[in-house]
């Protein structure tokens, strides 16, 4: 992907050196030239073909900082720490209230 961007930003720049030298050409349409179709495009590219990288390293830095966090209070600070599923509340050894009448 970066050969492609080196490519592009020569070819602009190229673009950008034959408006300066042309004799109806000026530098700052050359400046212009360089920004608008060179690293501005560029830029943007670069930016939208590396969201899944950076998508990716967001969620191994949260993993790698849930992992850290887990390990500093230990397994058994969480409520299910245990390997038993949680049990139904027993109501038979609990007495039924009732009203008096």
């Amino acid at each position: 992907m970066y050969l492609v961007v080196i490519g592009w930003i020569y070819v602009v720049l190229m673009m950008a050196v034959a408006e300066a030298s042309n004799t109806t050409g000026t530098v700052l349409g050359a400046i212009v030239t360089f920004f608008l179709y060179g690293l501005l495009p560029v830029a943007l590219v670069v930016y939208l073909m590396r969201t899944p990288q950076r998508r990716k390293e967001l969620k191994a830095r949260e993993a790698a900082e849930d992992a850290l966090r887990q390990q500093a209070l230990g397994p058994s600070s969480s409520p299910d720490a245990g390997s038993h599923a949680p049990g139904a509340a027993q109501t038979d050894s609990v007495a039924a209230v009732r009203k008096e009448t």
